[in-house]
């Protein structure tokens, strides 16, 4: 019998529960869901119901009378960060029209795969990668990494599960098993530290388990990421929990009690009785093959289309690593109305919170949360932050803007896609180390990484993407004949990278004075900041053209770098991008990107003594540095998906100019702001 096919046109639905999952119709490849279908003459194509639950019942009397395939649906072995019952959507789900994967009571579709099917050598790499990528991840991903302190006998982990779980019942456990799997744990490891791992939805409260601790056995009262915990035991028994095939991945030996999809091929110690059906010997990549590559369906959570199980792994692995760096207590401190309403999602993953507050109400939240960290804008009032945060012995972080911002300008109050939250310092004052720095002095970056940031590299300079994407796109410097084109760019002479990182020049006119006297020759375009164009922030140059040729104040940014051959600035991003360009830059202050042999300083940061290549620094820079979040989800995105979220928003429409459309863009952006934030 062949598989579900991947394209439908009308399928039944008899669940309102079902109905309401996100994306279900391009999980399904169906056109259309039709809730409970009573018209004969619109027919159906098949009927879906979850797994083998009893009010399934209904649905498949209406398959079986209308001579349609009834499909079981179940959530994936990779289904989201959260927990369903906390109403986290699945990026995975499985469709079975022979039965159901933790059914061993009849054969099921993954069953029929690795019973017959074969895989060649390609997709068996692909099922390596994955294995390899997905090495931090679990069913589940909210939980807290856990260390349970140093080995000194060996550990045996036994997994609980929810009482009423189907799987338990259809996957032959035998009444009172999980005690008997307790005992058979004790006694088979006399010398051993027994665990007990409750199921996270036994700790969340809503369903109860099994097993109690006595004696040699030791519950774990919270909650614990599987990675984390079966990195640090040497045998795990199991009845049916997706853990005991995760163990396997771990390489660590794994008995079960029950009957599992994974269970019978061989890779496992099989207490219960194994289906005479699974008689074939499989590898683990073959049944990792079997039920993550080609058993389960995935769906990207920013596109809602169906994609690989690459693509999930990727975004859960980016979820997880961001979220455990942000995990425990933010005491935001002195933040606007405004700021408050984009920065939670930045800080956001299970286990986060996100606390705002002013001035001493700073040292209050700090003293309720012994783990707290205080956060604060940029540089603004660091020396009493940074004296407070030594004094309770609490770490300070920072937070800017990112690279890759948004379409319009951050004054005007568009929202940024991404930002920078740094625990050393911030990237524009290099006076202080910051993790960008440390980034660039100390990491390797990998052939993979540094072949990823030239990809990114090449699509910013091919859309012309930039940080604020705002102007208009017209040609410049048309008049310079055969001189060379010098690029200047203005900044906000208040600026902080102002304030930080320049020397002896701090003015746009002493910017423009110097590249002039410095390029006699060449033809000057001078780029004054959108924010002083707009009124917004200072900077403005009195009369710009006594050394300037031609002043760019509503143009593109990519034009102009296009248009240019060098780049002169004192701390300006423009002087990061014109590298991407392939350009020439003269620095005048310290800013992040000089010092590694890639610009001309005037001024070399003295702490900065490795070299880097091009493709480093955008690694460190727009990969590693920054956090990206996906206006559509509320999660953490890529660079990649942030590009192309700004191209489509600048193509789409341009930044108002006149005053009176500037303030009604900044009220609007100000609700919608505050609207995501309640």
């Amino acid at each position: 019998m062949s598989a579900p096919p991947s394209e439908l046109r009308r399928v039944g639905v008899f669940s309102a529960g079902i109905l309401r999952i996100p994306h279900l119709a391009a999980l399904l490849g169906a056109r259309k869901l039709v809730f409970w279908p009573r018209d004969p003459l619109r027919p159906i194509d098949c009927v879906v119901g979850w797994g083998r639950k009893p009010n399934t019942a209904r649905a498949r009397e209406v398959a079986a009378r209308r001579g349609v395939p009834f499909y079981a649906l179940e959530d994936g072995f990779l289904r989201s960060v959260g927990l369903g019952v906390d109403g986290e959507p699945p990026l995975s789900i499985v469709v079975d029209d022979q039965g159901i994967y933790y059914d061993a009571t009849g054969p099921s579709r993954l069953e029929s795969l690795l019973a017959s099917a074969e895989f060649d050598d390609d997709e068996l790499a692909r099922a390596r990668c994955a294995m390899a990528a997905m090495a931090e991840l679990s069913k589940y991903n909210h939980q807290p990494d856990i260390d349970l302190g140093p080995k000194r006998r060996p550990r045996v982990l036994v997994v609980d599960q929810t009482s009423g779980d189907l799987s338990l019942r259809l996957g032959q456990c035998a009444p009172g098993g999980f005690s008997a799997m307790l005992a058979a744990a004790v006694d088979e490891n006399p010398q051993a530290e027994i665990l007990v791992k409750a199921h996270p939805d036994t700790l969340a409260g809503a369903k109860a388990g099994h097993l109690r601790g006595s004696g040699r056995v030791r519950c774990l009262a919270t909650g614990a990421h599987p990675p984390s915990l079966l990195r640090q035991v040497d045998r795990v028994y199991v009845m049916t929990s997706l853990m005991g095939f995760e163990a396997l991945l771990a390489g660590v030996p794994v008995t079960c009690f029950g009957v599992p999809f994974y269970a019978g091929w061989g890779l496992t110690d099989d207490r219960a009785a194994v289906p005479s059906r699974r008689g074939r010997r499989r590898t683990l990549e073959e049944v990792f093959a079997a039920a993550y590559l080609r058993y389960a369906r995935y769906v990207d959570p920013e596109t809602g289309r169906r994609c690989d199980a690459e693509t999930v792994i990727a975004h859960l692995a980016l979820q997880r690593r961001l979220g455990e760096r942000s995990r425990g207590t933010w005491v935001c401190v002195d933040f606007s109305l405004w700021k408050r309403s984009f920065l939670p999602p930045f800080l956001g993953g299970a286990g986060s919170k996100v606390v705002f507050t002013r001035g001493r109400g700073a040292e209050r939240a700090l003293a309720q949360d012994p783990g707290a960290r205080l956060l604060i804008w940029g540089t603004r009032r660091e020396d009493a932050w940074r004296t407070l945060a030594r004094r309770l012995g609490r770490p300070l972080w920072r937070a800017e803007d990112g690279f890759l911002r948004s379409v319009g300008l951050g004054s005007d109050l568009h929202a940024p896609a991404s930002l920078v939250v740094d625990p050393l310092g911030i990237y524009y004052d290099p006076a202080a180390p910051s993790e960008l720095e440390r980034i660039l002095l100390q990491d390797e970056i990998p052939p993979a990484e540094r072949a990823r940031a030239a990809a990114l590299r090449a699509r910013i300079v091919r859309s012309g993407v930039s940080k604020y994407n705002v102007g208009q796109a017209r040609s410049v410097a048309t008049r310079r004949g055969a001189r060379p084109a010098v690029l200047v760019v203005g900044q906000v002479e208040d600026d902080a990278s102002i304030e930080r990182g320049c020397v002896d020049i701090h003015t746009n006119e002493a910017l423009l004075r110097a590249a002039r006297e410095a390029r006699p020759d060449a033809f000057l375009v001078y780029k004054p900041h959108p924010d002083v164009v707009s009124g917004n922030r200072r900077g403005a140059v009195e009369a710009p053209e006594r050394w300037a040729d031609e002043v760019a104040r509503d143009v593109a940014l990519d034009a102009c770098l296009h248009a240019c051959d060098e780049v002169h600035t004192m701390t300006s991003l423009v002087g990061f991008e014109a590298l991407l360009y392939g350009k020439r830059v003269v620095v005048y202050g310290r800013p992040f990107y000089a010092g590694w042999g890639l610009t001309m300083d005037r001024h070399p940061p003295p702490r900065r003594t490795r070299r880097r290549d091009l493709d480093e620094l955008v690694a460190a820079t727009l990969i590693r540095y920054p956090r990206y979040v996906h206006p559509k989800t509320g999660r953490y995105t890529t660079p990649e998906a942030v590009v192309e979220l700004l191209l489509a928003a600048r193509d789409g429409g341009g930044v108002g100019r006149s005053g009176l459309r500037r303030k009604l863009t900044k009220l609007s952006n100000l609700a919608r702001g505050l609207a995501r934030g309640c």
